[in-house]
């Protein structure tokens, strides 16, 4: 007789509560058919990508991750006001450009975040990543020195999902 695996009907403790949560939070209707819902949704979702999700880089430094995310806040608000003048000054005065990133990360999960994280940062945008995955190309509002905007990238986001990810 075949031995039935019940991790495949049944998504992690994790995912289900965190889906669950996410769910009564964005609807804000705290009903006995809203939760029935929540637990429903909860539960296919998960089932729904089991097929399509891949082994992910694990986070090996949570403590990190959150200070990441901290400075990641303060910069998208700096960027906002920092864009905002730029915009509202004299647009003429500003010199977009295309900048080759080269990285150190390896990991698909990393080089994600890092993708992520600078087209949340007003002022930029990801454009593409080479299939080798050792260039990300940015696109930038206003590029006054690429060595500086590169540098900037490398030590405020790199070099810390680098520590977190342990890649």
């Amino acid at each position: 007789m075949r031995k039935m695996n019940l991790r495949r009907y049944f998504p992690d403790p994790f995912s289900f509560t965190l889906l669950g949560v996410v769910w009564l939070l964005l609807t804000h209707r705290f009903t006995v058919g809203n939760f029935l819902l929540a637990a429903i949704l909860a539960w296919l979702i998960p089932l729904g990508v089991s097929r399509i999700r891949t082994a992910t880089t694990p986070v090996k430094k949570p403590l990190k991750l959150i200070a990441f995310f901290g400075v990641l806040v303060g910069d998208i608000i700096v960027s906002n006001i920092v864009v905002a003048k730029q915009v509202l000054s004299v647009p003429e005065r500003l010199q977009p450009g295309f900048v080759a990133i080269p990285m150190d990360l390896k990991e698909a999960l990393p080089i994600t975040i890092l993708a992520s994280t600078i087209s949340l940062t007003p002022g930029t945008v990801s454009i593409e990543i080479t299939e080798d995955r050792k260039t990300l190309y940015v696109h930038a509002l206003h590029v006054e020195s690429e060595t500086e905007l590169v540098g900037r990238i490398k030590h405020r986001y790199e070099k810390p999902l680098k520590e977190i990810f342990e890649c």
